[in-house]
C-alpha cells in the first residue's frame, strides 16, 4: 500500500509545506532535480508536486489520497475533500475590492460591474447567492491593476495585510471567505489508507503544536522553588526532580518561546542556575 501526498510545487505556501514535511520527519528523497513524483523515507508514502490550485481535484478524484492546499483553492475546484487539519500558516481573506472613489457600498450596487479575479468559480456562486448579475474576468496574477487599466470596475482577490489593496487605492466593499492552509483527505480512502492517513497527520500535529514552543531546563535550591514554579509558564506546570546528593532540583517545562527573553532574567534572580533552552521540532500531546 502506498499513500499519495499531494503538496504544491510552488507558491507563496510551498516553502513553509516543505519546512513542515522535514520537521515532521516525512523526508523527501530527490534525485538532484524535482520530480512530479517523488519518494520519502517511508517507503509507504510518495509526495506528488502539482500546481496548488489542482491538488483538490486530484484528491477528490483519488489521484491522491491526500494533500496540502489552501481552502481558497477547495472553494474554487468546488472540491468534495474533507478538510482534517488546519495548518495555522498561509492566511488570508478573499475580499472584494473597489477604487476608493468608486460609489459602491454593498454588493446590491455592483449590479452589471465587470470583476476581475483568479477565482471565477468562487465569484459566480457568491455573486448568484446575492442575486447579483456581474461579469466575472478572469485573469491571473495582479488583478489589483484591472480596475486602473480599465479592465475591470472591481475585484476579488486575497489579501493578508491589505497593504497592497491600499497601494492600489482599493477598498473593501465585502469578505467573502477567510482561508488558511489545511490538509485534505479523499472521503472515500479505505480504512488501511485511513489508518496510515492519521498518521500523517499525528506528525504534522507534533509540529504544529511545537511551534513557538522551547524547551527551559535549569536547576534551584528546593527553597527558591516555589517562586521559580511561579514565575514559569508552562504546559500544565513544570516536571521537577530530585539531584542526587544536592539540595537543588531539576526544573523542565515548555514555555512560549517569545517569553525567553525576559524570562532567563526573571528566572537567574530568582536563584535558578545551570540554565538551558532548546528548540522542540515535534510535541505529542
Amino acid at each position: 500500500m502506498k499513500i499519495r501526498l499531494a503538496i504544491p510545487n510552488k507558491g507563496r505556501i510551498a516553502e513553509p509545506i516543505n519546512e513542515l514535511m522535514t520537521k515532521s520527519g516525512i523526508h523527501v528523497i530527490s534525485s538532484g532535480s524535482r520530480q512530479l513524483v517523488s519518494k520519502t523515507i517511508d517507503p509507504e508514502i510518495e509526495v506528488l508536486f502539482v500546481r496548488p490550485i489542482d491538488i483538490p481535484e486530484y484528491v477528490s478524484k483519488g489521484v491522491a489520497d491526500i494533500g496540502i492546499t489552501g481552502l481558497d483553492m477547495v472553494a474554487e475546484r468546488r472540491a468534495d475533500v474533507e478538510a482534517v487539519l488546519n495548518l495555522k500558516f498561509g492566511t488570508a481573506r478573499l475580499v472584494i475590492a473597489v477604487p476608493e472613489k468608486s460609489s459602491v457600498r454593498e454588493i446590491s450596487d455592483m449590479k452589471g460591474m465587470k470583476i476581475a479575479t483568479e477565482f471565477p468559480n468562487i465569484c459566480e456562486d457568491f455573486f448568484k447567492k446575492n442575486n447579483t448579475d456581474v461579469t466575472i474576468i478572469e485573469v491571473s496574477g495582479a488583478c489589483e491593476a484591472a480596475p486602473e487599466l480599465g479592465v475591470a470596475d472591481a475585484i476579488v482577490d486575497l489579501t493578508s495585510s491589505g497593504t497592497t489593496l491600499e497601494i492600489n487605492k482599493l477598498r473593501i466593499v465585502a469578505e467573502i471567505l477567510k482561508s488558511s492552509t489545511n490538509v485534505i483527505v479523499n472521503r472515500k480512502a479505505s480504512a488501511e489508507k485511513r489508518e496510515k492517513i492519521e498518521e500523517i497527520l499525528l506528525a504534522f500535529e507534533s509540529v504544529i503544536a511545537a511551534k513557538d514552543r522551547s524547551y527551559l531546563m535549569l536547576n534551584v535550591s528546593r527553597s527558591k522553588l516555589n517562586e521559580i514554579k511561579t514565575l514559569i509558564p508552562g504546559l500544565g506546570g513544570p516536571t521537577v526532580m530530585d539531584i542526587a546528593g544536592s539540595d537543588s532540583v531539576a526544573v523542565h517545562a515548555v514555555v512560549p518561546s517569545a517569553r525567553i527573553y525576559q524570562l532567563i532574567n526573571q528566572l537567574k534572580r530568582a536563584g535558578a542556575h545551570d540554565l538551558l533552552v532548546m528548540d522542540i521540532t515535534r510535541m505529542v500531546r
